[in-house]
């Protein structure tokens, strides 16, 4: 079964980094290298960009929308529907969709982000998910690591990274322990 790894950030890319779509286009591509399908929450900006990786490495994206229909998806959401496989219509806004989509993936990945990513990543991070953090790429991605530490909680099942390959094998393996948690299974 392939992995389900979602890629959460900014819609609106005035916060990211310089080099960050190049970084984000590459994760998508690294995503289906490693064995993974891409879930998104079907929007524009940096996960638009890892639909473009995806695409290009001709693997499998799932956008999850806040949108009910597909007309309410490209009218009032003014959402793209190219670069995606499937997309599922919550019907829920965007808190919903959050919701769903983390809860639908095996891992979340958070690039350049705002309000939305942040809200994405703290539900991954109270459902135990394994995170990925691609550094360097702007926005909340880089500021993971400080409002972790800050909220006392414990760090978390998360990997850091400014490589894309090498941060989608450390999610990985952390999907791998998790896995085997439910199977029963020790991991060597």
């Amino acid at each position: 079964m392939k992995y389900k790894i979602c890629v959460s950030g900014a819609a609106n890319t005035d916060c990211c980094a310089v080099g960050a779509k190049e970084k984000t286009i590459e994760l998508g591509r690294e995503i289906v290298r490693q064995g993974g399908v891409l879930v998104t929450g079907a929007t524009t900006g940096a996960p638009f960009w890892a639909t473009i990786g995806t695409k290009k490495a001709k693997g499998f994206s799932i956008g999850m929308s806040p949108a009910a229909t597909e007309l309410e998806h490209v009218k009032k959401y003014k959402l793209p529907t190219d670069n995606f496989d499937m997309i599922v219509y919550t019907g829920f806004g965007y808190s919903g969709r959050n919701l769903m989509l983390t809860r639908s993936a095996d891992a979340v990945i958070i690039v350049c982000g705002r309000m939305g990513t942040l809200n994405e990543f703290t539900i991954a991070f109270e459902d135990r998910k394994p995170i990925g953090v691609l550094t360097g790429t702007g926005g909340t991605a880089d500021k993971v690591e400080e409002i972790v530490r800050s909220a006392k909680r414990g760090l978390g099942k998360i990997v850091y990274s400014d490589d894309p390959r090498e941060l989608v094998e450390k999610l990985i393996e952390l999907i791998k322990k998790e896995k085997a948690k439910v199977n029963g299974t020790k991991r060597k």
